[in-house]
């Protein structure tokens, strides 16, 4: 069962504003950006995220479970990851059920398991263009 849905909506309105400034360049956060799927509108969230050990390029543990950005990225097939200072384009997004939590370093996995999170979302990093 992942966090309160109302916990959610204190962050999104709350905390997230304080995170979004420093989560792009910490270790184990991140930025991601994605577009609404009904308004098409641009939008940023603070995220947990972590180089995938087992599939993929990157991995989100889903804390809230499918939130509104998690929906979005997968209609999108897509979107932008900013961690560590760097911008990433993914794409090929699933979500993956693992209750060993083994995607995460073993402190996230401590930390999840309390509070029984085991879904995780799985993107690929697309290689950048090249500029000519």
């Amino acid at each position: 069962m992942p966090l309160p849905r109302r916990l959610a909506e204190f962050n999104r309105s709350y905390t997230n504003r304080v995170t979004r400034r420093f989560a792009a360049v910490l270790p184990g956060f991140g930025v991601v950006t994605h577009r609404g799927r009904k308004s098409g509108r641009t939008y940023s969230n603070p995220v947990n995220v972590f180089r995938a050990r087992t599939d993929g390029d990157w991995v989100f543990a889903l804390t809230y479970g499918r939130a509104d950005w998690v929906k979005n990225i997968l209609a999108a097939g897509g979107g932008t990851l900013h961690t560590r200072g760097r911008d990433h384009v993914v794409s090929n997004p699933r979500i993956v059920r693992d209750e060993s939590r083994a995607p995460v370093p073993a402190p996230v996995r401590f930390i999840l398991g309390l509070i029984h999170v085991d879904e995780f979302l799985f993107v690929d990093e697309r290689p950048a263009l090249a500029q000519g």
